[in-house]
């Protein structure tokens, strides 16, 4: 049976990643800061800024999944956010690279494109937006994102290690659709993500299929739902929060999400099955 090690896996979206990898076979070891919410699988209390522990956790592990993060810009002072994401996200890489381990999945952000939390409000250069975008934040989180896929880079070339980044949309569990009447029809509420959002069912099986997958190097991909958070079409959202953006690089004639999920269908044979429609009433 496979070792698969999940850190970070006690928050938000860690026990769908779990529960995922549990459901196709794999054994499961959880290293976060605190215990999971649920007994899915062991978890070791690890401080991943420390390298010793980030081998110790990876040992005999088939391939790792690095959730665990600062979540967010402006949670914790911002040399604070830059450091425990740089140094968790490089410990894991170095001590998956000195134990042999061929395979790691990492986690980026739509963040790091920089519109999340710009103190000096920008729009997006065209629509959808893809990876080939510019990233550029202007907060501590966003530039940790950036210089983690870099170090993604960086052991794929040093090692051969696959390590896929995955610049997750607004992560969305089941419980929290009940909140989108609230805003389904305010575009101003979730201009600054693109009104992405990704249920974390769907995130958890891109985890998994990225893990499985062969022969990816190192590489970014956006992982969000075919549709936006919004009950309004997507050029009116445009319209009403970025009327200078004139580039759309697709029809959008619907509800289309305006954060690219091409790539990841693409490279990993990845769907979302999850929509908010159908699981709120309005």
């Amino acid at each position: 049976m496979k070792k698969i090690i999940v850190t970070g896996g006690s928050g938000l979206l860690g026990p769908w990643v779990i529960r995922e990898f549990l459901e196709h076979g794999y054994e499961v070891l959880n290293a976060d800061t605190r215990p999971l919410p649920e007994p899915l699988c062991p978890t070791w209390i690890t401080d991943l800024t420390n390298l010793g522990e980030a081998y110790g956790v990876l040992e005999g592990a088939y391939a790792v999944v690095h959730l665990a993060a600062i979540p967010a810009a402006y949670l914790r002072p911002n040399e604070v956010t830059f450091q425990n994401n740089v140094l968790s996200t490089y410990n894991i890489l170095e001590a998956a690279s000195g134990l042999g381990i061929k395979k790691a999945v990492i986690t980026s952000s739509e963040s790091s494109y920089g519109i999340v939390f710009a103190v000096n409000r920008i729009a997006p250069q065209y629509v959808p937006m893809d990876e080939s975008h510019p990233q550029l934040p202007q907060d501590s989180y966003g530039l940790s994102k950036i210089v983690n896929e870099e170090t993604a880079a960086m052991f794929h070339r040093k090692s051969g290690m696959q390590v896929v980044s995955f610049r997750l949309g607004n992560v969305i569990s089941p419980a929290m659709y009940e909140r989108f009447p609230g805003f389904i029809h305010q575009p101003v509420e979730r201009e600054r993500i693109l009104w992405s959002y990704i249920d974390t069912r769907d995130a958890a099986s891109a985890y998994r299929l990225a893990v499985e997958a062969e022969g990816l190097g190192a590489v970014a991909m956006n992982i969000a739902a075919d549709d936006t958070s919004m009950d309004m079409k997507s050029r009116d959202l445009m319209a009403a929060s970025f009327p200078e953006v004139t580039d759309f690089r697709a029809p959008l004639e619907g509800y289309e999400t305006l954060l690219s999920n091409e790539l990841a269908k693409r490279l990993l044979g990845w769907q979302p099955v999850h929509h908010w429609r159908d699981y709120v009433t309005f």
